[in-house]
Order: structure tokens, then sequence, then C-alpha cells
């Protein structure tokens, strides 16, 4: 596999108790983690992938992480292909609201798929994904993100492996309610050096825009009336085993 730019549009509803919608254009990367992109030496500050922008152990690979992750919740991929969808860092930052990881075996079959979620108060937690073959799951709610959202109700998540297009959906339901839905809709790019020139300086400070939108969108909402929750202390280990992986089709 070849690296790949997606041209996206992310959408947030939230539902209630008010309603706000946001909508904004961005781009994210494709890549396999045994063949991450390099750029040529004076441009490299535009696009890397590091470690340490994700969970694990920064001294090692992003691709080691992941097998070692995935060895403490019994699964071993034999040296099946990983690839990920993220943002990469770009002049020296990056915020990544949402990571994931679509996980094969040796002979190329999808075992799992990793959902790596930060928050804004610099914690981050992983949600082990047993997908069915339209790359849908459920899972408990067990991390805290957003300043206006507690931590129960479970996620519904709609994030099969990005091809041509790219589809992802992700809803927070409660009993009776949905308060709040995300989605990414893009269309697949190669990763050829021009293109990513082109695309990193029309957008140079892209994840930049996306903290900032947050912070923005968080005033709009206390402004609005809604209230703040508490934010509780962040666990020691930024992405634990998952206690209990919920699997199944939703309907």
């Amino acid at each position: 596999m070849k690296a790949a730019l997606y041209d996206v549009e992310i959408a947030h509803v939230r539902a209630g108790p008010v309603r706000h919608e946001v909508c904004h254009d961005s781009y994210q990367w494709f890549v396999d983690l045994d063949d991450l992109p390099r750029l040529p030496p004076g441009l490299r500050s535009l696009a890397r992938f590091d470690a340490r922008d994700h969970f694990g152990d920064p001294q090692r690979s992003i691709r080691a992480n992941v097998d070692a992750y995935l060895a403490e919740n019994g699964i071993d991929l034999h040296g099946g292909a990983i690839t990920m969808l993220a943002n990469a860092r770009s002049l020296g930052y990056v915020f990544n609201p949402l990571s994931l990881f679509w996980c094969h075996d040796g002979d190329g079959a999808l075992v799992c798929v990793i959902a790596e979620v930060r928050n804004t108060y610099g914690g981050r937690h992983c949600y082990l994904l047993h997908t069915d073959d339209a790359g849908r799951a459920e899972t408990a709610k067990v991390f805290f993100v957003s300043p206006f959202n507690s931590v129960d109700g479970f996620y519904r998540m709609s994030v099969p492996e990005p091809g041509e297009r790219v589809a992802l959906t992700i809803s927070l339901h409660r009993p009776n309610r949905r308060p709040f839905t995300a989605s990414v809709r893009g269309v697949r790019r190669p990763a050829g050096l021009r293109t990513v020139l082109a695309t990193t300086l029309r957008r140079p400070f892209e994840t930049w825009l996306v903290r900032g939108l947050i912070t923005k969108h968080g005033i709009a909402l206390w402004r609005k009336g809604l209230p703040v929750i508490r934010h509780p202390r962040i666990e020691e280990d930024p992405c634990p085993a998952s206690p209990t992986v919920p699997t199944g089709s939703p309907p």
C-alpha cells in the first residue's frame, strides 16, 4: 500500500440538551505502519509520523507499540499489516482527536480496529473493536472527552477501512436518545510529493486549526448555557487494555 491523503469533511452534531452543529474541511493521512512516508530533507517538518504522538513508548516505533497493545489483549497478527488514519505532525505540532488503526493477520484478513481517542486535557484512551463485515461495532464509553458530556452511555462506531473513499461515523447513545454524532467523509488522493507539498502549504497549520476549532465551539456551547462537567483525574496508564470489548453488529 502506498500512502494516501484524504480530503475530508468533518461534521459534529450535538442534538441535546442544546443543538449545535460543526462542519469543516480538512485532510488526513492513510499510511501503512511498516512503510511510513518520509519526505526529503528540508521538507520533513511538513509531515512526520512519530511514536510520541500516539499511545505507547515514544522510544519505540508506532508499529511496535500497536503490537504490544494487541499482545496485552491476547492478539498476535503474525506480522500482518497495520494501517492508520491520522493527522501527521506538521511544523512542530499535531493534535489527533481520533486515530484509527486497522490490524490485519498474515493473510490480510482484518482482525480488529483500534480507535485511539485523545482529549484536550492531555489524556488518551484506546477502544479495541471487533467489527462486523460492514466495519461496525459497539463499545461502552469509558473515557472523558468533552467537558459537556459525562462518561456514560455507549458508542456505535462505523469504521470501515478506507478505500477510494473514507466514510466514518461515531455516535454516542444513551437511553432513548443520541446526544452526539461525528462523521468523516472524504475522497482519496495518492500522496505523491507534489500533492503533499500543495496540501501542506495550502493548510500549513491544519492541526492547530483543529485544536482552535474545538476551543471555539466549546465556548459557543458554554455561551448557550450548556453546563460544564468537572474533568476527572487522567489515568496513569494512557491506553490500558480494555476491560470489556462489546462485539456484534449494531441494528
